[in-house]
């Protein structure tokens, strides 16, 4: 069978309002990330035939799920759909077997009980067919509701949540088995998920969404290191978003200078904003790196600015450092390093502290109002 992929383009005002249009190519996985009511596990819904929109259309591959101008509605029986939900939703009263063998009605019964033990081998469950839901483990449960929802040789794999309520141990060994499977199946994916390192490890492209649309879509780096906007840059988790004017451009040295706090910064060159435009910009805490204390920079490294540590969380191994500027405005510079270099330098709330701004590091979006 040839694989599928899906477009959706989905409209509507209520119960959330959603105008949003996505595809996802067959072999891909792709994440929805974004805050609480931006409309994530609405649209998984009315992908699988759980909700109506208003307007939209759904086609997998030729076939038509859904066309509301054309009044065409599948009914959930005849979408093809792996549905794997945050709580699992096994029937508790039947074992992982059976389970799973409630979604092979396409097979006949002799074959059904055969067919779930191999899906529950698939999924690292083997020799735990017999067992009911409430004596497995929560990551049990979640492999029994993959191999459910593999069980219906799905033509597209919707995963709500599916980590968010196991440990943290388990959720990495799922995440993995997720990584490793998606290569076997060959059909879109999408997963809805709150974890933005769980996106950007898993995911190929992601779409980042609020109050129903979609505010920038691509690979999780790029997003996450060329946010479209402010918007975008804090719902990736960036804390360190500013304001500046364009200086100029200097194509001979590569360069773009923009000025923020009465210093001077280079990035490289983007002539995509006019001398004297007012931007936002970002820098990731990866191209945030600190000096020795006693040995600030004498400009052999990129953007050095001053100020004082405001606040200091130690974490374990990594500590949290807020550094106030005490510019022209009121601004803070926030980033984590090791527990060691904190100690080694004497790094305390109230003292010195010098970081660099590494140009490749600083992206300008436009002017949020």
């Amino acid at each position: 069978m040839q694989a599928k992929g899906v477009r959706v383009r989905l409209c509507q005002q209520n119960p959330i309002p959603l105008d949003v249009e996505i595809e996802c190519r067959a072999g891909e996985l792709l994440a929805l990330v974004g805050p609480s009511g931006s409309g994530k596990s609405t649209i998984l819904r009315t992908i699988a035939g759980l909700r109506q929109p208003d307007k939209g259309f759904i086609h997998c591959g030729h076939e038509v799920w859904l066309d509301m101008e054309r009044n065409i509605q599948l009914p959930i029986q005849q979408r093809h759909i792996g549905f794997v939900f945050q709580d699992y939703a096994l029937f508790p009263h039947l074992t992982a077997e059976q389970n799973v063998a409630t979604a092979l009605g396409h097979l006949n019964s002799r074959s059904r009980v055969g067919r779930a033990f191999e899906l529950l081998e698939r999924v690292n469950l083997k020799g735990l067919e017999k067992r009911y839901p409430d004596s497995l483990s929560g990551g049990q449960r979640q492999r029994v509701a993959l191999a459910r929802a593999l069980a219906r040789e799905p033509e597209i794999l919707l995963l709500d949540e599916p980590f968010s309520a196991v440990d943290q141990v388990t959720r990495q060994k799922l995440q993995q088995e997720l990584g490793m499977l998606r290569r076997e199946i060959q059909i879109p994916i999408l997963l809805v998920t709150h974890d933005l390192d769980e996106a950007a490890m898993l995911a190929d492209r992601l779409y980042v969404l609020h109050k129903g649309r979609t505010l920038q879509n691509g690979k999780p780096g790029d997003v996450l290191r060329r946010p479209q906007s402010a918007l975008v840059a804090r719902l990736m988790g960036h804390s360190n978003i500013f304001s500046a004017t364009v200086e100029s451009h200097d194509q001979s040295l590569n360069k773009t200078l923009i000025s923020w706090q009465g210093v001077t910064l280079e990035l490289e060159l983007n002539q995509s904003y006019e001398v004297g435009c007012e931007v936002d910009w970002v820098i990731h805490p990866a191209h945030l790196i600190m000096h020795r204390r006693g040995r600030p920079s004498l400009g052999e490294r990129e953007n050095p600015v001053q100020g004082v540590v405001s606040k200091l969380l130690e974490l374990g191994e990594t500590s949290m450092v807020s550094l106030d500027l005490r510019g022209e405005e009121s601004n803070f510079l926030s980033f984590t390093i090791s527990s060691h270099s904190a100690r080694r330098n004497n790094l305390a709330v109230g003292v010195d502290a010098s970081v660099s701004l590494l140009a490749e590091g600083i992206h300008l979006m436009p002017k949020q109002e």
